[in-house]
């Protein structure tokens, strides 16, 4: 049975680098370089996994948590959201707008391997 994981990124070093580390962990990846995208994606096909970015234009990682946990079948999806800013208030507020985990960027395959395995996934 196939994983998939959806990459929320606006930068598309960070989604090719996460889509390689994905893939050799036998991840489907799908990618979406907004909230917007990564949601009309969602829409289509919930993953099992998104990995989402905490700053990104059109709509914030925050926004993107909280429409996805709003639509149907969206809570389904292990959200783990990747900041750089090692600020525990943005944390806590991912996680009680409805993340399971999160990752500091940058990150490498073992650290993600981590915490896919955190939320069930690796």
């Amino acid at each position: 049975m196939s994983k998939s994981c959806l990459i929320v990124d606006d930068s598309r070093v960070i989604r090719k680098v996460s889509r390689h580390i994905l893939e050799t962990l036998g991840f489907t990846v799908e990618e979406a370089e907004n909230g917007k995208e990564g949601l009309e994606k969602c829409e289509g096909s919930m993953p099992d996994v998104v990995l989402l970015d905490w700053n990104m234009p059109v709509m914030t990682g925050i926004e993107f948590i909280t429409q996805l946990r709003k639509a149907p079948g969206g809570d389904k999806p292990k959200v783990v959201f990747c900041t750089t800013e090692n600020d525990v208030a943005h944390i806590r507020e991912a996680i009680s707008a409805g993340a399971d985990e999160y990752v500091m960027k940058p990150f490498d395959h073992e650290t993600l391997q981590i915490k896919l395995q955190l939320v069930g996934f690796a």
